[in-house]
């Protein structure tokens, strides 16, 4: 691959994504590489209404998280979404760090696959819109 696609956002987790321990509930992490994988989908001119517009949805059908330290309240966090895979499906990979020291905080994954929004078929192979949004060759 000659260029590299992803994308990098910043938050800063909200008191409300506390868990009782004081510490970024699991389930908000979903939400942080949400919004990463969207900002990316963007930068590309390829979100979640230009995939409608297109003719495909692209559920996702996997997705994967591996904590390894704790965000917590207060604390800037990058999140860096990056696509490795878009041949037969969108994979996506997520790597959320502490903003300030670069320490490592979690990791992951998300697969999407197109489904033909006419037929509700899914794609085996990405459609060609997606690789001329990429701008990626077959």
């Amino acid at each position: 691959m000659s260029q590299t696609l992803s994308h990098e956002i910043t938050l800063t987790p909200a008191f409300h994504d506390l868990d009782p321990m004081n510490v970024v509930w699991h389930g908000n992490y979903a939400r942080y590489v949400e919004l990463a994988r969207t900002a990316l989908l963007q930068k590309y001119d390829y979100d979640y209404p230009a995939m409608r517009d297109s003719g495909y949805a692209w559920p996702v059908v996997d997705l994967r998280l591996r904590y390894v330290r704790p965000v917590v309240y207060g604390q800037t966090v990058s999140v860096r979404a990056t696509i490795v895979e878009w041949e037969h499906r969108l994979k996506i990979d997520y790597l959320l760090r502490d903003a300030t020291t670069g320490e490592r905080l979690t990791k992951g994954y998300s697969v999407q696959v197109a489904v033909d929004m006419q037929t509700g078929e899914m794609c085996y192979e990405c459609p060609p819109v997606l690789w001329e949004r990429l701008g990626v060759k077959p």
